[in-house]
């Protein structure tokens, strides 16, 4: 009695409600991998047509569940019996007591634990209702095949839901709960059908069932057991990994939520979409260097959403996402954030500008691709060219803190890496953001300066189909209409014949697009976008120590920059990923339908305010120099790009 009232319910053990979180491809219903401490989904068992399982349970665990007391004194006395005579320690478990063990306590062997597993059984028999106890314990308990509750052993035994449970199946998995991974029909045959019959007949004899309908009953057929999931193979392993990473970093959950939430996750990700992404990259010859890895990703303007990714070749392998975890330096994707910025300084892209060079800035030595040297050129020519000597001089005027801003209210992290370096040549894109975020800021520019943040999952639901999260798409007004189609003209200027990203060209309808190459070919970069879609493909090489290696050339090309293989992989995707979209004109001022515009929020982060004051541009030499050879201490942010003939 004294123990009865000092004991306290304690709380249901975490693996007791854990359940599985389930991600799904973003056209429909059709999953693509879980997240499970345990293989679980919760079900309420009183809502079932039928009371089939709940009636062979308790015909064949505990006859007298809804008459006793919670727990069996007889049996608690033979079980003493047993183990006082030196043999094996074992209880009497009704099901209540089975409950409490499963739910509440966990496994008891000793003495002091079954005794603690008694009183509770007692006092919850008294707490809680028998039609709860009989539900968490179905949905509790272990069925063998990995599985734990009833209706993920439904799924596993019958490929079915637990509610569509027919008599002869719930007998079947009433039967073996005792010894489910030795008693599996599969395993043990004669056993499970033994057992099968034990609980029809006591269904009969307690009167659940008509003799009838035992005679009628015929011993199901159960499928073969699946080979364990191993969902984070291949490139679906890295859409998983950003799934995840996306519902801790940017909803909120925890590691431990994830994995025992039960919740459902569904995605932006295009399921043909995302094959001819992948089939894209795998257009690149299998002589590829080793140490080669390729990000690409593909997002809709209208929402943000990601509709296509290709974070790697296998996920079991590299364990590391290409699009959202590895970085490599920008190049010249990053030169735009100047013009803009420049745009909205009320800078008209008919001005003249030099770009002679080489030039010098300090002890640094800017060229141009190809020892080219242009005299006076305008902001169109300097960005279809891609001419480094000209950038660096606009940056210049504007100020590289200047310039950084813009790429932050563009869609750059604050902490992008090399970001806060205070040098005019950044804008040649010394700075190494990820895949995604390259993808990011050009959405900005695509939307007519509406930034909308890129995201892998539209909406979380719990087990019931309640919503408990759903993206924001509504965007928010980061520049000005007027300056981003001025951009856009720039941008498009690239993709026509003699630019830097003339491949893009090749697509047939309006487009813009960037090219980007480090020094010495450490990355190659190449973005796109069409009104409703903007596609950033990201190529760079490690060494076997993870350091950053020049892309070693292959495929017939002599150096890989971004007008070459990322932009091959880029117009492979894309001719195909368009079809089904109609032909609209690049964002354009004047031709702009304000009626069909979603209306953004106001600018938040503007970026006028600069975080890091510029200093004066140094002097640069007043003719060009002759550089026999590239200085150790020369930033690896050179431009060196090779448009695709």
């Amino acid at each position: 009695m004294i123990s009865y009232y000092r004991l306290e319910v304690p709380e249901a053990q975490k693996f007791a409600n854990a359940q599985v979180t389930t991600v799904y491809w973003g056209d429909n219903d059709t999953m693509m991998g879980k997240f499970a401490e345990r293989n679980r989904t919760i079900v309420d068992t009183k809502s079932f047509k039928n009371s089939y399982i709940r009636d062979a349970v308790v015909a064949s665990e505990d006859r007298t569940f809804y008459e006793n007391s919670g727990i069996d004194f007889k049996g608690i006395a033979r079980a003493l019996w047993n183990n006082v005579r030196g043999r094996p320690t074992q209880g009497a478990s009704t099901l209540t007591q089975q409950y409490v063990e499963n739910y509440y306590t966990g496994r008891n062997t000793g003495y002091t634990g079954k005794f603690k597993e008694t009183i509770l059984a007692l006092k919850i028999n008294r707490q809680v209702p028998k039609e709860k106890i009989i539900n968490d314990y179905l949905n509790t308990i272990y069925f063998g095949r990995g599985t734990y509750g009833i209706e993920a052993a439904a799924n596993a035994y019958f490929g079915k839901s637990a509610k569509d449970l027919n008599l002869s199946e719930s007998a079947l998995l009433a039967g073996i709960i005792p010894a489910p991974n030795a008693w599996d029909p599969l395993v043990s045959p004669e056993q499970a059908k033994s057992r099968w019959k034990r609980v029809l007949n006591l269904m009969v004899t307690d009167k659940m069932i008509k003799p009838a309908e035992r005679d009628a009953a015929t011993f199901p057929k159960v499928q073969e057991k699946k080979p364990e999931a191993t969902y984070f193979k291949g490139t679906t392993g890295y859409l998983l990994q950003h799934v995840r990473q996306e519902l801790i970093t940017e909803i909120g959950y925890t590691e431990d939520e994830i994995d025992r939430a039960g919740i459902k996750v569904y995605t932006t990700i295009d399921p043909e979409k995302q094959k001819m992404l992948e089939d894209a990259v795998g257009t690149l010859p299998e002589n590829k260097p080793q140490g080669l890895r390729v990000a690409a990703i593909s997002i809709d303007t209208a929402t943000g959403a990601v509709i296509a990714e290709y974070g790697g070749e296998d996920y079991q392998k590299i364990q590391r996402n290409a699009v959202t975890q590895d970085i490599a330096q920008a190049g010249s994707t990053f030169k735009p954030f100047a013009l803009l910025a420049a745009l909205e300084h009320g800078h008209k892209l008919e001005e003249k500008i030099s770009g002679a060079g080489p030039m010098k800035i300090g002890d640094t030595y800017i060229g141009n691709y190809g020892g080219a040297s242009y005299g006076q050129v305008d902001l169109i020519q300097a960005t279809k060219m891609s001419i480094n000597t000209a950038y660096v001089r606009l940056n210049s005027e504007v100020g590289m803190d200047t310039t950084r801003q813009v790429a932050i209210s563009a869609g750059y992290p604050k902490d992008t890496a090399g970001l806060d370096q205070d040098v005019l040549v950044g804008v040649l894109g010394s700075s190494s953001p990820h895949n995604i975020d390259i993808a990011n800021a050009y959405t900005t520019f695509a939307t007519g300066g509406i930034r909308r943040p890129a995201h892998i999952i539209a909406k979380v639901t719990d087990s019931a189909g309640n919503v408990l999260y759903e993206a924001d798409t509504t965007g928010t007004r980061q520049f000005e209409e007027e300056n981003i189609s001025e951009l856009n003209k720039a941008l498009a200027a690239v993709t026509e014949s003699g630019g830097t990203g003339a491949t893009a060209g090749k697509l047939g309808r309006p487009v813009a697009a960037k090219t980007g190459s480090s020094n010495d070919n450490r990355s190659a970069q190449f973005v796109g976008y069409v009104p409703q879609m903007v596609t950033a493909v990201s190529m760079y090489q490690v060494g076997e120590d993870g350091s950053e290696q020049s892309i070693t050339p292959f495929a017939g090309v002599r150096e890989v920059t971004g007008g070459t293989l990322p932009a091959r992989i880029w117009l492979a995707y894309m001719k195909n990923a368009v079809k089904d979209l109609p032909v609209e004109p690049l964002f354009s001022y004047k031709d702009k339908d304000k009626e069909n515009k979603i209306v953004p929020k106001e600018k938040s982060t503007p970026y006028q305010t600069a975080q890091v004051p510029s200093p004066p541009p140094p002097p640069t030499t007043s003719r060009p120099l002759i550089v026999t050879s590239q200085p150790a201490e020369s930033p690896s942010s050179e431009e060196s790009e090779q448009p695709e003939p």
